[in-house]
């Protein structure tokens, strides 16, 4: 513990650097050897003091390399203190080899708090990690992506953008990079080169983005009666409880209501307490709705906290490789806990939950900081949750959602 809190500390003392440098304007390397002796005296006595000497951190190698490149590098114009700071700290969190650990500077945390948001400009298309490949975890309904034809599980190669002099590959790539080369302003183009599992080559895709305004929450009747609910959500945003409660307030007061279909396809995820939010409707007062497990040795019980108002309902749930985190979260406790059924396919396999901390100067760090089992005690990662119920989705058959009629027909 005490050598992860002195990393906070060396953290915040060298992004205080990076802010007197700010100040100093473009004089950085005389700041920097300013300040230099200052910091490595204080990290000196901090980590002696809290740590055993084979355990103390020299930063006298950060500094020889920070002061060679700023001697020698031959493009003095490409020395930007702020950005070779960030790329210390992304490369710090990289170490832990983690891809869902990230350091993300203020323009990328940006990115992310939009996406959250519910209204951003881009294609459209959550992407994540695949072992170590960039995959879409899932298009977002109605997007330019979905529009598109891109499929969950797609592998993105490479990106390029003619305007923006992009052309990139995606090895090695980290989530925000990826990320911000995608997005862009409403009515540009990027070109997305897909490997898709089944098909003989690649995909190469132009996308013109667009303004979204994406809500998490639609809700619409189904069946030859309209006496279904199917329950759409999008992701787990900050808006997402909000949209919940007018959705149950709707179908508490159709009488007419026999059953609901709760549909977390090319669901992402989002927010791990908007998931328990949801759950917490179907389950009665203190039934365990998650259990998350810090490393080994530590576990906390998610537990409901009010009565379930969707509780006497028949449901079931519908899910695809688009279905991940907080998704799974939700479909994982809603079966352990009232043996509703999983109808689809099997989900995407994201079994770990990431703490988003906000920094310095607009910084945001995602650390993982557990992973989560389901109430039985399954850890989906990389495995994903197997449907109870497998039906494919024909891409044949455009006009007809098999999934969803497979899901009516188990509730009529």
């Amino acid at each position: 513990m005490s050598l992860r809190l002195n990393f906070v500390k060396v953290r915040k003392s060298i992004l205080t650097i990076l802010v007197a440098l700010t100040l100093f304007g473009g004089g950085y390397y005389f700041g920097v050897k300013g300040y230099k002796a200052e910091v490595n005296k204080a990290l000196n006595v901090k980590i002696s003091r809290e740590n055993p000497p084979d355990k103390n951190v020299d930063f006298s190698l950060f500094w020889e390399v920070w002061d060679t490149l700023s001697n020698k590098y031959y493009d003095k114009s490409k020395l930007i203190p702020s950005e070779m700071i960030y790329g210390a700290i992304e490369g710090m969190v990289a170490a832990l080899g983690d891809p869902y650990t990230m350091y993300l500077p203020p323009k990328a945390n940006k990115v992310v708090e939009e996406d959250l948001s519910g209204s951003f400009e881009g294609v459209g298309m959550e992407i994540g990690y695949r072992a170590t490949r960039l995959a879409v975890v899932s298009p977002l309904a109605d997007s330019p992506a979905e529009k598109a034809g891109v499929k969950p599980g797609d592998y993105v190669v490479h990106i390029s953008d003619k305007k923006r002099n992009i052309d990139i590959g995606t090895d090695g790539i980290t989530l925000p990079d990826a990320v911000q080369a995608i997005r862009g302003p409403a009515g540009t183009v990027v070109t997305l080169t897909f490997i898709r599992d089944g098909s003989p080559a690649p995909i190469i895709v132009d996308i013109t983005r667009a303004k979204l305004n994406v809500p998490s929450i639609v809700l619409k009747l189904v069946g030859d009666s309209k006496n279904i609910a199917d329950i759409n959500i999008n992701k787990f945003g900050a808006e997402t409880p909000g949209e919940w409660s007018k959705a149950v307030d709707t179908i508490t007061a159709n009488k007419d209501i026999k059953g609901i279909v709760i549909d977390l396809r090319n669901n992402p995820g989002g927010y791990l307490q908007a998931a328990i939010t949801l759950a917490s409707d179907f389950v009665p007062t203190d039934t365990v709705v998650v259990i998350q497990e810090a490393g080994d040795l530590s576990r906390v019980e998610y537990k409901s906290e009010k009565a379930g108002r969707l509780q006497n309902f028949k449901v079931v749930v519908l899910i695809n490789g688009g279905s991940a985190s907080a998704s799974e979260i939700l479909a994982g406790a809603l079966r352990d806990n009232k043996s509703f059924k999983l109808i689809g396919e099997a989900s995407f396999g994201k079994g770990t939950v990431q703490e988003p901390i906000e920094i310095l100067g607009g910084s945001g760090l995602h650390v993982t900081t557990a992973k989560w089992l389901t109430p039985s005690g399954t850890w989906v990662h990389e495995k994903g949750l197997e449907p109870d119920i497998k039906v494919l989705d024909d891409e044949k058959t455009l006009d007809v959602d098999e999934q969803l009629q497979a899901a009516i027909k188990e509730l009529e």
